[in-house]
């Protein structure tokens, strides 16, 4: 029997939200009818009997004071996600998209929301036929959620925008006649409630967190290369030095570094070498890889509560009780995600400087990493990418969620900007896959001057797995082609998984003991 994820019901985390967006877990409304059913049927009470709640009945933002006639709630409703698709900018990814339908489900359906089962399994059917809404990137402020990326997201619903569908974008009319589907009619409340909340914060949220567990994880085995490469020691991950400053983050990168540096031959050799300390890129990786940890952890965790919450307003308890409030504000996202920006960026800062290191011909390397330069450049300009990428970053920085600026004629007088936030952190990690590629290419040419002594094990199956890619550099050639093709095997995870795998089959598991840091 296939496992599925029961909307509204189960608890969403980060893996299983993944899987739902790869498809490899599938999601259900079936436990959440009732409470799907009954909350609607709310809704419908209070327009029959002309209660007066906001989004229901009367007009948006500053127009709440304007009321609307029980005949016009529908229209209202088609009206507000018309109006509010002013989204500007290149489409989002389409996977960023899914993600956002799949926790916008799980939100309206745990029946707070008066949303129409109907209207669910509509966004359901395109979640199951991976028919994505086009979403632009750019028109939110973080509140009264995300307004305008939302409004797009469900424009098909209603036969307008346009869907990503094998392979290409095509109008919502075309895709929808296909498949002999004709537009919903919205009822009370539905448009409001499917534009409130926080779902494309959220979705860049889930994906970065993806992605920044993968460059953190790389850059600790790229780290110990480099390490190898310079013939640096491993005494600063020694584990009673970390259990007198016992962060978590920086407990399992010692760990890590010890595991990956265990048993080499090319730490065994120079035991004795008579080298007091190493720079900080090498020595501190514990501390600075496990500071960004920490932050991870700490986004980690408020993510998953995001991904369990309701961002929508009004609330409908029932009939007789709703609450009009915030929930829909994106700060609670905004700041962590800031931070993870930081975060993401000091990893980038810390690898350059390591890229910089294997280049001085110091420690027996040749300069450049080349034995004839001078005609040849060596490796000298790949840093400079780094050094411009590293900066890039470091512009990328400024918090979006230190800036406001009131909307709604002053209604909406604080928003949380959280959007740019999640933005900016996929910008910065597309910057970081490139300098850990970078540092891997450089790490990789550099240990092979150790010859013949060998690293770990776990190192040299790294290091051989990046040679199936790209071969050791005799001469100048164009390095770009080089620094692409190890990108691609950073940023699709297969780097990082392979050797997660070898390790394991050495009965290494290079996490063992801190599960919460993996998702």
């Amino acid at each position: 029997m296939p496992e599925y994820f029961n909307y509204g019901i189960d608890k969403l985390t980060i893996g299983k939200t993944i899987a739902l967006a790869n498809g490899s877990l599938s999601g259900n409304l079936s436990q959440a009818v009732d409470k799907i059913q009954n909350s609607h049927q709310f809704v419908r009470t209070i327009v029959e009997n002309n209660k007066t709640v906001y989004g229901v009945n009367t007009g948006f933002g500053i127009l709440a004071d304007t009321k609307i006639s029980e005949e016009d709630t529908g229209t209202l409703q088609h009206k507000i996600l018309q109006s509010h698709s002013v989204g500007v900018g290149d489409p989002i990814p389409a996977e960023i998209a899914r993600i956002m339908l799949i926790t916008k489900v799980h939100a309206l359906a745990q029946g707070y929301s008066g949303i129409r089962l109907e209207t669910l399994q509509r966004i359901c059917w395109h979640i199951e036929n991976n028919i994505i809404p086009i979403v632009p990137e750019k028109g939110s402020v973080g509140a009264s959620g995300d307004l305008a990326p939302l409004a797009h997201l469900f424009l098909p619903l209603i036969g307008l925008g346009q869907l990503f569908f094998e392979g290409k974008i095509q109008r919502t009319q075309d895709v929808l006649k296909r498949f002999g589907l004709s537009p919903l009619q919205l009822g009370p409340k539905e448009g409001l409630a499917l534009i409130n909340g926080t779902q494309f914060i959220l979705a860049f949220a889930v994906k970065t967190i993806q992605r920044l567990h993968n460059c953190l994880e790389a850059s600790d085995i790229i780290g110990a290369m480099s390490l190898e490469a310079l013939t640096g020691t491993k005494a600063p991950f020694d584990e009673r030095l970390h259990a007198i400053r016992p962060f978590a983050g920086n407990k399992l990168v010692a760990q890590r570094l010890r595991y990956l540096l265990n048993n080499s031959a090319i730490m065994q050799s120079h035991i004795d070498c008579g080298r007091v300390q190493d720079p900080y890129s090498l020595r501190c990786m514990p501390q600075v890889h496990g500071a960004s940890r920490n932050a991870w952890l700490h986004v980690k965790q408020l993510t998953e509560i995001e991904l369990n919450a309701v961002t929508d307003n009004p609330i409908i308890l029932n009939a007789d009780d709703t609450i009009s409030g915030g929930n829909f504000h994106g700060q609670p996202l905004a700041l962590p995600l800031d931070y993870a920006c930081f975060a993401a960026s000091e990893i980038g800062n810390i690898s350059d400087r390591r890229c910089y290191l294997l280049l001085e011909g110091k420690w027996g390397l040749p300069v450049l990493l080349m034995s004839n330069v001078g005609l040849n450049s060596g490796f000298m300009i790949p840093q400079y990418t780094t050094a411009a990428l590293v900066t890039e970053n470091k512009t990328l920085c400024f918090p979006a969620s230190a800036d406001s600026i009131p909307t709604s004629l002053g209604q909406e007088d604080h928003v949380s900007m959280g959007s740019i936030s999640g933005r900016k952190l996929s910008k910065i990690l597309d910057n970081l896959e490139y300098i850990l590629a970078i540092e891997l290419m450089t790490a990789c040419q550099a240990i092979e001057f150790r010859r013949p002594l060998k690293s770990s094990e776990i190192l040299e199956f790294a290091h051989g797995y990046v040679r199936q890619f790209v071969s050791f550099a005799k001469e100048d050639r164009v390095f770009a082609d080089d620094i692409n093709q190890i990108k691609k095997i950073v940023s699709d995870f297969s780097f990082v998984e392979q050797v997660d795998k070898f390790a394991k089959s050495m009965n290494t598991k290079l996490n063992q003991g801190f599960e919460e840091f993996i998702f």
